[in-house]
Parts: structure tokens; sequence; C-alpha cells
């Protein structure tokens, strides 16, 4: 089960995460309570240690904002909506994650690896775990949207997807990552994928 979380801003918050074993870590530059600067991003980047991917997150950003983000954090992913990357130029060098909203034209063909979750990011809002357990049937789906320690062992058994993602679910307060939140999380979605693989 691949884990990320999203919404990054603090030393700690990243020192927890890396405990805890998770896959990636996400930095958003979205107007949210958790958006960072690239320059704030590049700092946090700079304690993320090898093997976790770093991934720029934005929605519908300008060519000019993406090239600054990839320019002064090096991300490894960068991820946005799918519908904006018809238009945008990213570093061959940067990998990309769709964002697929429910609700929205579905892409065809499907990304062979995407981001899942409700018309908007960040709100604790659940995406609808059925369609995305069709999509992970698929492709690899990356389920996100109100994801938290209680209810992503249910999540992971009724859509059986590639990964998890969660950002308000593991916080004290909005944009502030609790890190025992976090080892729940991550400890909850590894026991739910080791019991689908019995």
């Amino acid at each position: 089960m691949w884990i990320k979380i999203c919404g990054m801003t603090s030393a700690d918050g990243i020192a927890a995460a890396a405990e805890a074993g998770v896959d990636a870590v996400g930095f958003v530059f979205a107007p949210s309570p958790r958006q960072v600067t690239p320059g704030q991003a590049a700092q946090l980047v700079a304690l993320v240690p090898p093997g976790i991917l770093r991934i720029a997150v934005a929605q519908h950003p300008l060519q000019m904002k993406v090239d600054e983000i990839c320019r002064v954090m090096k991300p490894d992913y960068f991820q946005t909506d799918v519908e904006d990357l018809r238009e945008l130029k990213i570093p061959a060098h940067v990998k990309v994650l769709p964002v697929v909203r429910f609700g929205r034209k579905q892409p065809s063909p499907l990304p062979a690896r995407m981001l899942f979750e409700g018309p908007s990011s960040g709100v604790g809002e659940l995406a609808d775990w059925g369609r995305a357990g069709e999509l992970a049937r698929q492709t690899e789906v990356i389920l996100a949207g109100g994801l938290n320690a209680a209810n992503v062992a249910e999540a992971i058994h009724a859509v059986r997807p590639f990964g998890v993602d969660v950002s308000s679910g593991v916080e004290s307060v909005p944009g502030i990552k609790d890190p025992e939140k976090i080892r729940q999380f991550v400890r909850a979605a590894r026991a739910a994928a080791a019991a689908l693989e019995r």
C-alpha cells in the first residue's frame, strides 16, 4: 500500500511521516491552510529522507508558477487536475500525478496512475468509493478525500486502491500535522493492506 501524507508545512510533520514509513509527502501550492511558497517547500524538501517521493501539489496553476516550483523545489512528481495537464508543460525529469475528480469527465484513456478524489481538495470530503473501486480495477488509483485512521481500512477494503493520500485527516488543526495521527493512519492502512493479501 503506497501512502502519501499531503500538505506538509513543518519539519515535525516531515519527521513523523518519515518515521512512520510513508512513500511520499506532498507540498501544496494551491490556496489552502497548507499552502507553501516554492522557497518554503525547498527548505522542507531538504529534510525529506532519501526514498520518500516529494510531490508538488497544485490546482489550475499558471505555467510560470509550474516553472518556478520545478526550478526551486525540484519535485519528483507534479500533481494537478488532469485537465490542467493538457495546457501545461512539465519538465521531462518530473513525473506527473494527474488528479481525477468525482463528477467530472473521465479522461480516456485513463492515466497509468492517478489520484481520485471528490470535487474539492483538503476539506475532508469523502470521494465516491464505488466509482473509485471501478477505476481501481482498470488502473493504479491513489484514493484521497476525507480519509483518516478510523476509516482508511474500510476504504482500502471497499476500493482496493494502489495507494491512499491523507491531509486534513492527520491534523490537530488545519495546516498542522499531528505526529500521532500520522502514525495511526499509516499503521491502519498497512494493516488493512496486509489483511487483503491473506
